[in-house]
């Protein structure tokens, strides 16, 4: 954290611009999970006060994305297996209602932007940074198809949690291809107004992801 970033203070509260910077770092994996936060480090990186750094720090505890160390202080959240499990659960809950409910009421036009995004993804096989970029505007953009703003809510929070866990299981080329198979599955049986199918498709997305997230966190707990 050594480069300062300054913010328009006309057009972005500073508690608000502190948080969407800290936020965003995590996200991108400038922060990583663990990774101890200094407010005053902080508070020089971003050019505000410690006040509403401390104020977003707050913020993004709540959300879970930032969580209390006995010996380190504030730091990074992370995951541990049980949480990971309790996470990938809550998405398959959660996503496969956002999925139910698109096929419910999603318009022609919002299907066939799905559509699009599965050809995006296509194009982008090959390019791990791509293709996340890719998934998530697919899940972002199947959360607002279920028009339900309270699920939107909840299931964007639990997406923002998967930033924690670090690189994306898409780096590996079968599962790449896999993703790309179950999306389209999602949106044909979205497109046949089949809630049921559309449902169960997306739960049976989220189970393969979290198997082979899981296979990730014990092959690094055997070295």
């Amino acid at each position: 954290m050594k480069r300062k970033q300054t913010f328009d203070a006309e057009h972005l509260p500073r508690g608000e611009a502190a948080y969407q910077h800290i936020r965003s770092a995590i996200q991108a994996g400038r922060l990583k999970s663990g990774e101890r936060l200094r407010e005053i480090d902080l508070a020089k990186q971003i050019g505000l006060s410690r006040t509403p750094i401390r104020e977003a720090l707050s913020r993004l505890e709540a959300e879970g994305l930032v969580a209390h160390d006995a010996t380190r202080g504030v730091v990074v959240a992370e995951l541990d297996y049980s949480m990971v499990t309790e996470l990938y659960y809550m998405r398959e809950v959660l996503e496969g209602t956002a999925a139910r409910l698109a096929a419910q009421h999603a318009s022609d036009v919002e299907i066939s932007i799905l559509s699009d995004l599965c050809q995006q993804y296509e194009a982008a096989l090959g390019d791990e940074a791509a293709l996340t970029a890719s998934n998530r505007r697919f899940h972002e953009t199947l959360y607002r198809c279920s028009h339900n703003r309270y699920l939107l809510n909840m299931v964007t929070v639990l997406h923002d949690a998967l930033f924690l866990l670090g690189r994306t299981t898409l780096g590996s080329p079968e599962r790449a291809a896999e993703t790309l198979g179950e999306h389209r599955a999602v949106v044909t049986a979205i497109r046949a107004r089949d809630a049921n199918a559309a449902e169960e498709a997306l739960r049976a997305h989220i189970r393969n992801a979290q198997k082979v997230r899981m296979q990730k966190l014990f092959a690094g707990a055997d070295r």
